[in-house]
């Protein structure tokens, strides 16, 4: 057996627009950044496909659109979908599970995102995202909030199927997992093409 998702709170009747600009006005890190906050989160009422990674990046951070970098743009082609439509489709959001940039290690890489924002935001959040039908939990921070394990990234991905129809497990789309790619084929013949399907079809049927 493997493990399912989470069950999301009740659905509510808030008002999402409000929730945003709570968010935007954010600065409970702000003591923790290296840098001024500047929480970026893309979704609407109309969500349907909703994207969670680990948090924004530099690159993300100076303009204020997920994904905006080489990592969105390995995500994009997994997607199937161009620039323009991922950023102005409304079926498509992202809500990672930080949504300030945590800094960067000296090590290399980024910080992992702050706990403390999933624990703020993302419960009320979920509640105004109704119509969402596929969540995409995108690197193991994401992985470990809704499924409540860490493990390793072959054998969570590799359950993919146990977590459907609601939940899609992807590796970040990071370079830093080009040789992770490589190792594991299987990745782009087999789960990729179930997720570029799965998109299309969110973003051509209508909401019966």
């Amino acid at each position: 057996m493997h493990p399912h998702p989470r069950p999301l709170p009740a659905r509510g009747r808030g008002d999402l627009e409000s929730l945003l600009q709570e968010i935007g006005a954010c600065r409970a890190c702000a003591g923790d950044l290296p840098h001024a906050p500047r929480p970026v989160v893309r979704v609407s009422a109309e969500t349907r496909l909703l994207i969670c990674g680990q948090a924004p990046g530099r690159r993300v951070h100076e303009s204020g659109l997920p994904f905006d970098d080489p990592s969105g743009d390995r995500l994009r082609g997994w997607l199937g979908v161009d620039r323009e439509t991922f950023y102005g489709h409304p079926a498509i959001g992202v809500a990672a599970m930080a949504f300030c940039f945590p800094g960067t290690n000296p090590k290399g890489g980024d910080y992992p995102p702050a706990k403390r924002c999933a624990e703020l935001w993302r419960p009320r959040l979920l509640t105004e995202l109704p119509k969402v039908e596929l969540t995409l939990l995108v690197g193991s921070y994401a992985q470990a909030w809704a499924l409540g394990t860490r493990g390793p990234m072959r054998e969570t991905v590799g359950s993919w199927r146990g977590f459907l129809p609601d939940a899609l497990v992807l590796p970040h789309p990071s370079w830093r997992n080009t040789a992770w790619l490589q190792r594991n084929p299987w990745f782009e013949a087999e789960v990729v093409p179930y997720l570029r399907e799965r998109t299309r079809e969110i973003l051509t049927t209508p909401i019966s």
